[in-house]
This record gives structure tokens, sequence and C-alpha cells, in this order.
């Protein structure tokens, strides 16, 4: 069967997996310095948690391949009440997550402006939303097509420096593992805080399940995409922080705005600095623009369900979810309004810890639902699928049951902050029939 035109291929799932992980990450080994060695050991937990979660939702997806990504999930499995909170709280996480990728991709323009004061770093960061949004007003197909070679392009300088830097290891630049993570969660042990953060760092991996009905043969395109995605972002995520740690003295990588262009001028001086400087900033791009792609499809699939209120369904004439995108363009503009004074490093340690809290319900009640369709399954389940499910939760309450409780109240308010659309809606939304199985 050929590929329709209005479907996007595996390299185009491929770059929206990678390159919302990815970008979300480029800033993290700042955030990990402080740990040393610990960083490493965060990186493959968290990695094969999230290889797990991946092919949980790759299971799910392929089973119920709907747009609007985990509310399709609990809709099925727990009734219309569950997956409007779902849908919504994801909806949210979409779209503040996108403002700590935003201020890392300032963060590496920055080098072609100098010292910059906090009014224009915050019209650069509009700057970005704006244009990302307005990609996205185009449709999803020009805002997602990508090919091997354009995903090559922007990952292999990248994965490049941390290779490089290998050659130039020092054991004594690792910091021996102390906490001083600077956050709302700063009362966590060592482990949990590198868990926090690494964790961080893969979230968005599910992100393409949001847009599954736009996507050529959406069952297996997206297992491939999300399990050997996941794969490749764990090994340039553990390259990174080996090469970029061991080039670097901790107390610099800390202080550090743009750790992969700083990385690049020890080895190569002011023009590997800022060919990596450009190369970080287009994947920060990328990464904003697969994250408002997933934005604006998690709000019109939740819409279309009945779910949300009708104005997040309008599209415009290249089928865009234009509504749905203005108010998360707007909501993104205020939270980088409200943040602005806040130093680089305290913005994104705020965001990390909410909304990966956030993030972690969500995967939590996805798990829940994959072992109630496993249980209600009329055939035999392989025991592998009970093993997946019932990991993948084990590892979201650990995580969740570490946080201190200031973290869980703020993360908690992305779900209530669905509760007077839903008190408005309860009577329509309990009125809905559950998906088919």
């Amino acid at each position: 069967m050929s590929l329709s035109s209005s479907k996007i291929g595996f390299w185009s799932v491929f770059e929206l997996v990678t390159i919302s992980q990815i970008g979300s990450g480029l800033m993290l080994p700042a955030q990990l310095a402080a740990f040393g060695s610990l960083s490493l050991i965060g990186w493959g937990i968290s990695g094969l948690a999230t290889l797990i979660l991946a092919i949980v939702f790759s299971e799910l997806c392929a089973r119920n391949p709907k747009m609007g990504g985990p509310h399709v999930y609990v809709q099925e499995a727990f009734g219309p009440s569950a997956a409007f909170f779902t849908g919504w709280t994801y909806w949210v996480v979409s779209w503040v997550s996108t403002v700590a990728i935003i201020t890392s991709a300032v963060g590496y323009i920055s080098p072609f402006f100098g010292e910059i004061n906090p009014n224009i770093t915050l019209a650069l960061d509009i700057a970005i939303i704006t244009w990302t949004t307005f990609v996205n007003f185009k449709g999803l197909e020009k805002a997602s097509k990508a090919t091997f070679s354009t995903i090559v392009i922007k990952l292999v300088p990248l994965i490049l420096v941390p290779i490089v830097a290998l050659f130039y290891f020092d054991s004594a630049n690792f910091a021996p593992t102390h906490h001083t993570y600077t956050s709302i969660s700063d009362s966590l042990s060592p482990l949990n805080a590198v868990i926090l953060i690494t964790l961080w760092g893969f979230i968005g991996f599910e992100s393409v399940t949001a847009a599954a009905d736009k996507i050529h043969q959406p069952a297996k395109t997206i297992r491939y995409a999300m399990i050997l995605g996941t794969l490749f972002v764990t090994a340039v995520y553990f390259i990174s922080s080996l090469g970029i740690m061991g080039i670097m003295p901790s107390e610099s990588l800390m202080q550090s705005k743009a750790p992969y262009a700083d990385a690049a001028f020890i080895m190569a001086g002011q023009t590997g600095y800022l060919l990596i400087s450009i190369t970080c900033a287009v994947i920060c791009l990328s990464a904003v623009n697969a994250w408002t792609l997933a934005t604006g499809q998690i709000a019109l699939g939740v819409t279309q369900d009945g779910l949300m209120p009708k104005i997040f369904s309008a599209t415009n004439k290249h089928g865009a979810p234009s509504s749905a995108l203005l108010i998360s363009w707007a909501g993104t503009i205020l939270i980088l309004v409200l943040i602005h004074k806040e130093s680089m490093a305290q913005q994104i340690n705020m965001i990390i810890d909410v909304t990966v809290i956030a993030g972690l319900f969500i995967y939590t009640i996805c798990s829940l639902a994959y072992l109630k369709i496993l249980y209600l399954r009329q055939s035999r389940v392989p025991p592998w699928q009970w093993l997946c499910g019932m990991t993948s939760i084990g590892f979201c309450i650990w995580v969740i049951s570490a946080t201190e409780f200031t973290t869980l109240l703020i993360a908690s308010i992305f779900i209530l902050s669905g509760l007077p659309v839903f008190l408005i809606r309860a009577k329509k939304i309990r009125g809905l029939r559950l998906s088919p199985s």
C-alpha cells in the first residue's frame, strides 16, 4: 500500500520521538554535574524504565490507534470521567513542558547575542513559541515532515561532541556525589533526585500516539519508532553525560548555560562552540515544534471524543487545530512571563519537577489501563506483557512516593485545573459510552 500524502511515515515519527526527548535534555549535563558518576546510573535506570513504558504504550496504541494518546486507553479501561482528567492533564503537561525547552533553546542561542537582559530573553522566548505555533497552523504534514537525512544532519554533530570528548576524558572532573540540586524537591535523596532529572530527558516519548490516526500503519510504525527511538536516546544521553562530565570540571559544568557548546569550545575553540550552539538550538526548536504539534493533536483528540469543550476542536483550512494551538500558545506565554526573572537553572528545575511528576500520574493510569485490558482479553496473554505492565506501575509509584509533598501538590494542580471544566460538562461526559473493546 502506498503512503498517502496525508499520512506521516517512520522517519517523521522517529524524529518526533527522538527530538521530543533529546530536545528536553540538552541542558541536563549541567543539572546532573553535582551528582558525578551517579548520573550514569540514573540514565541506566530511567532509560530502562522508559523502554518498558514505551512497550506498554506501543501495545496500547496498536490496539487502539486513535488520535489523542493516553486518554483513549484510559477511556477504554476506566470510562470517560477518568479519560477527561487524563486528557486534560496530558494537554497541560504538553504545553508547560515546552517552556523548559524554549529556555534551553535561548541558552544555546545566547552566544550569538552575548549577555542579554531578562526582557530580551523573554522576547526571544515568545518569538520561538509564536513561530512554532505558526508552523503548526500549516498542518500536521508540514510540521512533521522529516527524512533520514534531516535527522542525521541534526543529530550527528550532537553525538560527535561527547564521543570526541571521551578522548579528553579526565575522571578528576567528575564531582563526588553530593546533593546540591536546588529545586522544589531539594530534600530528595541523591539517587531519587537523579532519577527525577534523568526521567525528564525521556518525557515525550509517547507524544506521537496523540497523532496515531495521521500515521501510516500506526501500530507497526509507532511501536518501532518508540522502542528504537528510546534505545537511541538512552545511548546518546549516557555517552553525553560521560563525555561532557569527563571534559569539563563539575564546578564549571554546573554553571553552564550551554553544556554541549562549552564542551565543544574546549575541543575545537570558538568555531566548534558556535557550530554546536547552532546545532543544539535547532534541535531545541525542533523539540518545541514536536511538543506544539502534540499539544494540538492531544486537545483535538480529547475534544473529538466529546470530553473537552468544542472550542478545542476548531480547525483551519489546513486541518490544524487552530483554537487549541492558540490557547496553548497563550498559556505558554503566561508561564514564560511569570518565571522570566528567575535564572535559567531555576526555570528549568521548576519545570522538571512538576511536569515529570504530572507525567508519571499519566503513565501510572495508562499502565493500570493496560493491565485491565490484558485482564479482560479473551485470548491468552504472554507473560512478558504482564511483566511490562507491572514493572511500569512499580517504577512510577516508586518515583512518586519518593517525591516531596510540595511537588506532588503542585503537580496535582495540573489535574485539578480541569475540575471547573469537568463540573460544567459532567453530565455530558458521564453520558458518553466507553470506547468499544
